[in-house]
């Protein structure tokens, strides 16, 4: 592969495989369905126990309104806690439910198990690249979310 091509189809290969793994992994979940952005937010609460809407939202790289949008559909849905932050009463402070621990517990165990059955199939020199690659992937990562950063 042409070095100038090798970006694009990077990114193509790495967009699929995150879309694969999520169409795969929501066929045995219960309802409600969750989409990626509210994963996601679910990811970074339990994380960070008690983060500020605001501080989520520039966590995530989203606007404050969507954020505030997906907040209300998870309390909603009973998997987050939004209680008024005692320092500043003008902002929120977010916590995971049970509920949300034990469904992000669940989908991590159910991609773990998916990824694995996956990975058993390549050949030896394969996840050996693969492997290979995860230091990488996490620089490569790193220098995305620092480059964010300075926008």
């Amino acid at each position: 592969m042409a070095t100038e091509e090798f970006p694009d189809s990077f990114a193509d290969v790495l967009g699929g495989v995150q879309r694969l793994i999520r169409r795969r992994l929501r066929a045995g979940m219960p309802e409600p369905r969750l989409r990626g952005a509210q994963v996601e937010l679910l990811r970074l609460v339990m994380a960070q126990p008690g983060v500020r809407v605001s501080a989520a939202a520039k966590e995530l790289y989203l606007a404050g309104n969507s954020v505030s949008t997906l907040v209300n559909q998870l309390v909603k849905a009973g998997y987050l806690h939004r209680e008024t932050d005692p320092e500043d009463r003008r902002s929120a402070r977010l916590t995971a439910t049970p509920a949300a621990v034990a469904r992000l517990r669940e989908w991590q165990a159910r991609r773990g198990a998916l990824v694995r059955e996956q990975v058993v199939k390549l050949s030896e020199s394969e996840r050996a690249a693969l492997a290979a690659a995860v230091p990488a992937l996490r620089k490569l990562a790193e220098n995305l979310h620092e480059e964010v950063e300075g926008i």
